[in-house]
This record gives C-alpha cells, structure tokens and sequence, in this order.
C-alpha cells in the first residue's frame, strides 16, 4: 500500500516538475525523517543536488501522502508577482466584457467611472485581501448613477417591439 501511495506521489511531482520545465534528472527530491527531538527532522537527498536552484520536493517519511515543496524566496516572490499581475489582467477582462454588454456610448468613459468606484470600493475594504466586486452589480450602479454613459436601448426600438407586438406586424 505504501509503495503505490508513494508512486502515485512521484507521479503527481514528475508532472509538476515537468510543467515547471526541468527533467526528473534535475529534480531535487528529499525524505523528511523525524529524529528522537520532536522540534528537529532532518532532510536526506534522494535525488539531485542540494545546490540547485530548482524547487525542491520533499516527501514526510511519516506520511507518503504528503509532498512539500521548497522554493527560493526571490523565485516565491516573482510567482506572487506573477499571479498578481495575471489576477490584474484578469479582473480587466471581466470589467471589460461587463462593460460591453451593457452597450456604452464611450467605452473609456464608463471604464474611467467603473475603475474610480473599485477604488473607492478597495478603500473602503481590508488593504491585505484582494478586492472581491461583483462586476454586474458594479455595472448596475454605474448606468443607474450615469445613465448618459449607456445606450438606451428601450428608447430605440420601435414602440411596437416594447409592446411585445411581435407577432402582430
């Protein structure tokens, strides 16, 4: 039981290993062991080099179901920039996309009035979470509060559209 726990660990980490881009040949792969101090383990090289600047992985000898990583902390950091950056462009679609269904006149000028209320909205909220609006809502206000900045589309269609009078012309 142990030894397929244990291969399906190594799988689920080869395949991480190889979407991060380097070979099991450079993976650096280490067991935690316990030691007769319960504040200490130690780390045994399995596979690779303590020198590598690759992530390392780390299996607990304790619990073959449990893999750790260890990263160097400037590589931890440009990850978090990167996901802040992808959740920013992200976010931008989204306002976007909303944006558009709801049919401005001029795109830049809702975009300018939507990004000023997530300000004021990120002002108002703990500075440590990422700010969670819902962009519907967002919209919502935006045409109730601006209604110059959207098209109306009530107003340009035909009086007999608005009347559901569909089948009758």
């Amino acid at each position: 039981m142990e030894e397929k726990q244990n291969a399906e660990l190594m799988k689920k980490i080869n395949a991480l290993s190889k979407s991060l881009g380097f070979t099991q040949e450079k993976q650096t792969l280490v067991k935690i062991k316990k030691t007769d101090n319960k504040k200490i383990r130690e780390l045994h090289l399995e596979n690779g080099s303590w020198e590598s600047s690759e992530p390392w992985f780390a299996i607990d000898d304790d619990d073959d179901n449990k893999a750790y990583a260890f990263i160097p902390a400037d590589t931890f950091s440009q990850m978090l920039e990167a996901l802040k950056k992808t959740s920013q462009e992200n976010f931008n679609l989204k306002l976007e996309k909303t944006i558009w269904q709801n049919v401005p006149i001029d795109f830049e000028d809702v975009w300018v009035v939507a990004l000023e209320e997530v300000r004021a909205h990120a002002r108002k909220e703990d500075p440590n979470k990422p700010v969670s609006i819902d962009l519907d809502k967002l919209l919502d206000k935006i045409k109730n509060d601006h209604p110059n900045l959207f098209i109306n589309l009530k107003e340009l269609i035909p009086q007999q559209l608005n009347n559901h009078n569909l089948g009758n012309t």
